[in-house]
C-alpha cells in the first residue's frame, strides 16, 4: 500500500472557522459568510481521508461519475468504520474519471460535502471526556507511541488537539509522517490540517518534557497542545 500523501490523498477544500482569528485569537465575525459555507467539521474531513486511504482506489482512465452516482459511491466510502484494516485494491470503491482524492475534490468538491457527513455528531463522542480529565504526561507519551506505531504500519494517526481548560485549540488533525529527531530530542512530524489544505502542518514531540507542540498559523497561537486520539476504535 502507498504511503499516505498529501498531494494526493488530502482534501483540497478547507474546513472554515466559524471565528475570525488575529494571531491565534478567536473575534467574532464582523459579517456572516455568504454561499456554500462549510465548517465544524475538521474532525468529518480528517475522517473522510483516512477513509478513502483505505477503502477507495481511482482510475483517471475511466469517465467521471455523475452527481447522483458519485454521491452514492462516497457514502460507500464513508460507511466504512474508519478504525478496520484497509481493504485489498480489488474490493475498494472505485472513482472514475480522477487520479486521487485532492483531485477529485477539486473538481466536484460541493457533491463530497454534501455526503461526507454532518459536524456537530462529533460533539457527542463518548471519548471527548479525556480532554477533561486525562492530562497526565505519561497519557501523551503513549499518544506518542501510538503514532509512532500507526506510522510504522503506514496508516494515519487522527489526533484531537486540546488546550483545555483553557482552550486555545479545539481541533482535529491526521498525522502521516514522521520528519525527523533534532539533535534537541524533538521529534517532528508532518500533518494535514483540514483548516489549511494549501500545506502540511507540523506537530512536535518533546521527550524531555514528554508534551507536544503545535504549529502557529492564524488560527492558532502555537506552542503546548494535548493530543488525544479519535477513529482508532468504536465510540472513538
Amino acid at each position: 500500500m502507498p504511503a499516505f500523501r498529501f498531494d494526493r490523498d488530502t482534501v483540497a477544500f478547507a474546513n472554515q472557522t466559524v471565528f475570525e482569528y488575529r494571531e491565534g485569537h478567536a473575534h467574532a465575525r464582523k459579517s456572516k459568510p455568504r454561499g456554500d459555507v462549510y465548517n465544524r467539521r475538521c474532525f468529518v474531513l480528517c475522517r473522510t481521508a483516512t477513509q478513502f486511504y483505505k477503502f477507495a482506489r481511482f482510475d483517471p482512465r475511466s469517465a467521471p461519475l455523475d452527481d447522483k452516482a458519485l454521491a452514492a459511491r462516497i457514502r460507500s466510502v464513508t460507511k466504512q468504520q474508519a478504525w478496520t484494516a484497509p481493504l485489498p485494491e480489488n474490493e475498494r470503491v472505485v472513482f472514475p474519471g480522477y487520479p486521487n482524492l485532492r483531485e477529485m475534490t477539486k473538481a466536484r468538491g460541493k457533491v463530497l460535502r454534501a455526503n461526507i457527513g454532518l459536524g456537530w455528531t462529533v460533539y457527542l463522542r463518548p471519548s471527548n471526556g479525556r480532554i477533561v480529565y486525562q492530562h497526565d504526561p505519561r497519557y501523551q507519551a503513549e499518544m506518542h507511541a501510538k503514532i509512532n506505531e500507526y506510522l510504522a504500519r503506514g496508516q494515519p494517526f487522527v489526533g484531537y488537539l486540546s488546550t483545555f481548560p483553557r482552550i486555545t485549540v479545539n481541533h482535529a488533525i491526521l498525522v502521516y509522517k514522521r520528519k525527523s529527531l533534532s539533535r534537541d530530542g524533538i521529534e517532528r512530524y508532518a500533518a494535514y490540517d483540514p483548516n489549511h489544505p494549501e500545506a502540511p502542518r507540523e506537530l512536535t514531540w518533546c521527550g524531555k518534557t514528554s508534551s507536544f507542540a503545535y504549529q502557529k498559523d492564524v488560527d492558532f497561537v502555537g506552542g503546548f497542545v494535548r493530543v488525544y486520539q479519535v477513529y482508532g476504535k468504536w465510540l472513538q
